[in-house]
Formats: structure tokens, sequence, C-alpha cells
């Protein structure tokens, strides 16, 4: 009688409320749990406590850039879940968070993106934010070409930071200029940025700019198997140039100039090929870009530094 009754009245106890937790607390946790699943950190986040805090703060619709009364904030049971269920998710199927969030951020703007573009990621916003100092007088620049558009991020942050150019925003992929005309609705700048269907220069006839910025695919063959799986998310076309990683490199570098004006300047990122352009372009006089917040892989050249007339003293 004595167990029954111990039993009977354990039964009828009634469960304990799941307590609230921080904001803060919360995202540790989400943390914790990539970390785990070891997924992989390389679209717009490092580590997996920014990558938590993306999905969480997503997940809570609170602003990525809020202050700390944000992280104080407690969230009751719903919203802890929504929050679990992303972060399970992007454990589960290697999805980048931004595909996840629909959002990424560039240069300090925010930018709708999914499996149509690639995440933007380049340490070109850095040069961007500050207007290409020192090495271009961004008073003179009144035209811009963005080649291999993507998302449109590059195009608009150059419109934003340079307002007194206009710019033109290409990529070969129509699926992706859907989202790069998107954007730049959303930013209002269709008055500025024109988004052009173009193989590489093919579309532009005789058009000069000043700046021609190219975030171009440069993964080689190999370097593309031995990816993480979250890469294979991101279109292959942006990703993909050929045995070495180098097909689109020497289609700029070798018509570039056509549409660059009188000390127009070329830059474009390379990533891991670097050492490989170095090699096969021994005589161009690259100057390679260092970046404060990291990254690399991104070369500068005159227009008459490509056509062989920089003079030398």
């Amino acid at each position: 009688m004595g167990e029954l009754f111990h039993t009977r009245r354990r039964a009828g106890r009634r469960p304990r409320a799941a307590r609230a937790l921080s904001v803060r607390t919360l995202i540790a946790r989400a943390a914790a749990r990539l970390r785990r699943g070891r997924v992989f950190f390389g679209h717009g986040t490092d580590n997996a406590w920014d990558e938590a805090a993306a999905l969480v703060l997503h997940a809570l619709d609170l602003p990525v850039h809020g202050g700390p009364q944000h992280y104080r904030r407690r969230v009751g049971v719903r919203a802890q879940e929504r929050a679990r269920q992303l972060v399970s998710r992007r454990i589960a199927e290697r999805l980048p968070a931004a595909y996840i969030t629909g959002v990424s951020y560039f240069a300090g703007l925010s930018f709708c993106v999914d499996a149509r573009v690639l995440v933007p990621r380049s340490p070109l916003a850095q040069l961007i934010e500050r207007r290409f100092a020192p090495w271009i007088d961004a008073a003179r620049v009144r035209s811009i070409l963005d080649v291999g558009t993507g998302s449109g991020c590059i195009a608009i942050a150059c419109a934003r930071y340079v307002p007194e150019a206009h710019i033109d925003a290409i990529d070969i992929s129509p699926q992706a200029l859907e989202v790069a005309r998107a954007n730049v609705r959303r930013h209002r700048l269709s008055g500025r940025v024109r988004v052009l269907q173009s193989d590489h220069f093919s579309a532009l006839r005789g058009a000069r700019y000043d700046i021609i910025l190219a975030n171009p695919p440069y993964v080689g063959a190999r370097e593309l198997k031995g990816l993480p799986e979250e890469y294979r998310h991101e279109p292959r076309l942006a990703l993909a140039a050929g045995r070495d990683g180098l097909d689109s490199v020497r289609i700029i570098l070798s018509q570039a100039a056509q549409h660059l004006r009188p000390r127009g300047v070329l830059i474009v990122e390379v990533g891991n090929t670097e050492k490989a352009v170095r090699r096969l372009w021994p005589r161009l006089p690259f100057v390679w870009l260092e970046f404060e917040r990291g990254g690399g892989g991104v070369f500068m050249l005159t227009r008459e530094e490509l056509t062989g007339q920089e003079k030398r003293g």
C-alpha cells in the first residue's frame, strides 16, 4: 500500500514549466550544438558563436546589430523551439545559415540571398567601405563595373559608398540576376545600378569604366571535389572555373583593358589561386591587397599595366 501511495503521488505531480532563457544563453547553447555538429563556417561567419547568433536572432526576429539589452532579453518556450529548429536544420542539412535566414550582410548592408547566388563573403567589402582609399580617388570615379554580380552586393555597396558613380552589374546566370534585381529594388538604387546578363564582357560593347571589380569563379576541379558540404548548396556556376580554377580570370585579364578608361583600375579576387596567378602571369605588376579583417587573394592592375603601356622609371 505504501509503495502504491507514493507512485500515485508522483504520477499526479504537475510537470515543471519550462524556464524562459536569455537570448545570450540560447545563443551559447546553439553555438555548442554547432560545434558538436562539426558544421563548416565560411559563409559570412568563421565561428560557432556568430553563426549561432545569426540563426537565433533571426528566429526571434531581433536585429543582428542590436545592443546588450537584446542579449539579456528572456524568451519563452515557443521562441526557444523556433531557434532550436533552425540550428537543427543547419546541422542536418549542412545549409549555410544565410540560406536558412534568407539574409546576408556585406559592407554593413543587408541582402536577400538564396541558393541561386553565392553567400556574400568577399574581402572586397573592406575596400569598398574605405571608398577604395588609398589606391583610388573616389571623387573622380563616375562608372564602375561589377563582373559576376551574383546577389548584387558588390554593385550595391559601390553605389552606397561612391554615390557619384553609376554601376553596371553583370552575370551570366539569369537566376542570379533575379536576386540582384530584387536587391537593387530593395535598396532603391534602380536609377544608378543597371543589371545586365552578360558572359563576362560580351554584352557591354564599347562601354568603359573607371573601376572594374570582379569576384569570378576561381575553384579548380580538384579543390571543388574536396570542398565542405556547405558549398554544394551554392551554384556550381559561381564556383567552378575549369581544371585549374583560372578559366574566368584568363578572360578578365585578356579583355578588361578594352573596358577601362585611361588610368582605370581592375580589381579581381582570385582567392586560393593567387600563387597560380603569380606563376602564370609573371610579367604583370600585380599589387596584392591586404585587409585588416582578414581575407586575401585580391589583385589590382591599372589599364596601362594591363596593356604594357605603364612607364617604368
